[in-house]
């Protein structure tokens, strides 16, 4: 298997995974974030990966289990916006918003389908630092059969809370990756983005 083949089937299982991870915090638990709090965030999060890898959970109640997971502890509107690109600025606030739940709901089926592929992995937190106005936290992602890797989680506090809003997964930026995949499928519908809410709600 090559390289890209590799990169590609890595980076679809930390998005896999991210569903799990992101259960970081409980509401109410927001703190000023720093490099301590960051870190922290992500080991809580790495461990829920962990138990979520091992919970036997599939079909329906995982890609519920995501959804909420996603609703709750994600930036969900950032990442949501960063996937629609440039056409966001022509949406309406309705549009945004029901393509923002559209696409929870995608990415829930999208990644959850593919759950069973990744049994086994795990992440280890490495170290934290501040990149310009968020943090970044480093993980090396060990994978069954292959050599381990690293993975770069990115949390800030713009919302209001501690939340993780991107992955990178050895050099490949999933916010950029979702956003190729969700300009495809734009423009397979012309430019509509209502048609781009219903494809996504029978998509994934």
């Amino acid at each position: 298997m090559n390289r890209n083949i590799n990169l590609n089937r890595r980076a679809l299982m930390v998005s896999a995974l991210a569903g799990a991870a992101l259960v970081a915090v409980p509401r109410g638990a927001f703190a000023a974030l720093d490099t301590a709090q960051a870190s922290a965030l992500i080991t809580r999060a790495v461990n829920d990966v962990n138990a979520a890898i091992a919970s036997g959970q599939t079909g329906p109640k995982l890609y519920a289990r995501f959804e909420t997971i996603f609703n709750t502890y994600a930036d969900v509107p950032t990442i949501a916006r960063s996937a629609l690109g440039s056409a966001a600025r022509q949406a309406s606030p309705a549009q945004l918003n029901a393509f923002t739940a559209a696409y929870r709901s995608y990415l829930a089926r999208k990644y959850g389908k593919r759950f069973n592929e990744f049994r086994g992995a795990k992440f280890q937190v490495q170290n934290a630092r501040q990149v310009k106005t968020f943090y970044e936290v480093a993980t090396t992602a060990i994978l069954p059969g292959q050599k381990p890797f690293q993975v770069q989680w990115q949390v800030s506090d713009k919302s209001g809370k501690n939340l993780f809003f991107n992955i990178i997964v050895e050099g490949v930026n999933m916010l950029a990756s979702e956003r190729t995949e969700i300009g495809a499928m734009l423009d397979q519908q012309k430019g509509s983005i209502d048609g781009l809410i219903q494809a996504l709600n029978s998509a994934g």
